[in-house]
């Protein structure tokens, strides 16, 4: 099934290039399905390559998707048309009182920054209370995931001397997880950050389970219980050059940056990457979104009752 994105939307043109079955406004109105809500919080300053990032991968489960684009009020984006801001996004404030199937938390380039340092960290922990009665299940990518762990559960962060940057080995710490259903025992996955959490700082908690770990780059997935979430601290849905255009721009600025590590093949900058991470960011948003059509409400007003059906995707 498709995913149902606005007409205009930039992100559009280059998921019907690459073969993804996306359904445009006026023609989702025509069919009796219910999709499946998703809103996209997106804090990155490239909003339309991080949009089309998620809604490639979102867009790859057999279910009709729609996707929401939100915005932060507190703190407006300089890195994007304002145009297409007003076009395309909503704050939080003019949502705040729908309900979503799922939500998902992207990352922001102020990881150096104390939480609550950060021009929209109020916000955004309303947000994520918000959610736990709004939201079916949420999914929190890199900085994301740090803000929602230290949020729910206090569980700092820290600055490394280097950026960890690169494609590193990853293992999975619990078999069986929902979420790796299909997942080889070790898969390879980009990693591009300035601080880490820490597996010391990980609450004994039951409902707070590491799923995934590398150990050259710490800990990678984790699933929240408790708070119906998700938790990756690293970037399946990066594209094959997304490092490489990282590493240049740094280089152009003067930044003290590494080159990125089993990325290149043989560490030569000048030759095109290879992605060796696609299968498993299909895979791993699939799965996630099989969760939410197994646990969602028929009806979605539902959402945050105390028990109700799953969602049935019908129509003709």
């Amino acid at each position: 099934m498709p995913i149902k994105i606005p007409n205009d939307l930039p992100a559009r043109r280059i998921l019907e290039e690459e073969g993804v079955e996306v359904i445009g406004e006026t023609d989702a109105r025509h069919q009796d399905i219910r999709p499946l809500r998703i809103a996209l919080l997106n804090l990155m300053p490239d909003k339309i390559r991080t949009e089309t990032q998620i809604a490639r991968v979102v867009g790859s489960t057999p279910l009709q998707v729609e996707m929401t684009l939100l915005n932060t009020e507190s703190y407006r984006s300089k890195n994007v048309p304002e145009r297409h801001l007003i076009d395309f996004y909503h704050t939080w404030d003019e949502v705040r009182h729908e309900k979503f199937d799922g939500l998902i938390v992207t990352g922001a380039p102020i990881e150096t920054l104390p939480f609550e340092a950060v021009d929209y960290w109020d916000e955004l922990c309303a947000i994520l209370d918000w959610a736990q009665d709004h939201v079916c299940r949420s999914f929190h990518l890199c900085w994301g995931a740090q803000a929602a762990l230290h949020h729910f559960h206090g569980v700092p962060k820290y600055e490394l001397d280097r950026k960890m940057f690169g494609i590193f080995q990853h293992h999975i710490v619990t078999p069986g997880s929902s979420l790796l259903r299909g997942f080889n025992d070790e898969f390879s996955m980009p990693v591009s950050r300035h601080t880490e959490v820490r597996r010391e700082d990980i609450p004994d908690d039951p409902d707070l389970v590491i799923l995934a770990e590398s150990p050259e780059s710490g800990l990678c997935l984790m699933e929240d219980r408790a708070h119906k979430a998700v938790y990756m601290f690293n970037h399946l849905e990066y594209d094959a050059d997304t490092l490489k255009r990282e590493y240049e721009r740094d280089v152009a600025t003067g930044a003290d940056i590494q080159l990125p590590k089993h990325y290149f093949p043989d560490d030569d900058p000048s030759r095109t990457p290879v992605n060796r991470w696609r299968s498993y960011a299909h895979l791993l948003f699939w799965n996630w979104i099989g969760e939410i059509y197994r646990s969602t409400p028929a009806d979605i007003s539902r959402i945050g009752s105390a028990s109700a059906p799953s969602v049935r995707q019908t129509g003709s």
